[in-house]
């Protein structure tokens, strides 16, 4: 099973996770260009791809979408209501409606033989969810674009193999930064995105011993920097109420604008 990251960050998102007969992207938030680029990385071309994976609706989750189904006539999952949108959004063009398959959170489903377990997150979209994936007893998660987290996130979230997590922002850039007032307690807020000391203190009730790889995505251009992400999230590792240190994991960061290392489990 694999796990890469083409693109990760507050201007568009791609996640490849796949087995040896599988290959499926959670979002298409880059340009079909990009997106080629980065399947030929790994030897794959999307004609290779069995489905991609739509965790909500905003653009920079969805933007490649359009392209990439007319090419294609790749199956799109997401949920009901997030289809709908993306089924209204006329920046997409013309493309199958009949590629849209509604999922349902908490209701596992199976694409070739990867088992794909959809949970519920907390963001200003349209019903969003996160994905855990599976392929025997191996499992990775893409879970980004969260308000907050609590136990249901945490149990979702458990005996992962690898890990693409949010790390979005630095509280205090934020508030110091020149966005408007109103965007700043969106992002702020319980259904904004997940801050760096709060994606610490999530993977502090997660770590186990056979954690390969943590990779932390979605930061903010603006209000986060690779190396302030990258050491807050070790210092909330290590100060927590955990048996581990940071030092114990592989944790690196997802690039907006370049592949991750090829996660292999």
């Amino acid at each position: 099973m694999r796990m890469v990251s083409i693109a990760s960050g507050s201007s568009g998102n791609c996640i490849y996770i796949g087995s040896d007969s599988t290959h499926l992207l959670v979002d298409a938030g880059i340009s079909n260009k990009r997106i080629q680029q980065g399947l030929n990385e790994i030897g794959l071309t999307g004609n290779d791809v069995n489905g991609i994976l739509i965790t909500h609706e905003h653009s920079d989750h969805i933007k490649g979408l359009g392209v990439l189904s007319r090419k294609y006539e790749i199956p799109i999952y997401g949920t009901r209501e997030t289809l709908d949108e993306i089924a209204a959004a006329g920046s997409l063009g013309k493309f199958d409606k009949g590629l849209l398959t509604p999922v349902c959170p908490d209701l596992d489903f199976m694409v070739g033989d990867l088992t794909v377990k959809p949970f519920k997150i907390d963001h200003d979209a349209a019903n969003p969810v996160a994905y855990r994936v599976q392929n025997g007893e191996k499992s990775v998660a893409v879970a980004t674009d969260m308000g907050h987290f609590d136990q249901y996130i945490i149990d979702h979230l458990q005996g992962l193999d690898a890990l693409l997590l949010e790390s979005n922002h630095d509280v205090n850039m934020l508030q110091a930064g020149p966005y408007p007032y109103y965007l700043k307690r969106r992002i702020l807020g319980d259904h904004g995105h997940l801050s760096n000391e709060n994606a610490g203190r999530l993977l502090c009730c997660i770590l186990h011993d056979n954690l390969k790889r943590i990779l932390l995505g979605h930061l903010s251009k603006e209000n986060n920097y690779e190396e302030l992400a990258y050491e807050t999230v070790k210092l909330e590792i290590t100060d927590g109420d955990n048996p581990f240190k940071a030092s114990d994991f592989s944790i690196a960061v997802a690039g907006r604008d370049r592949m991750s290392e090829i996660i292999t489990i």
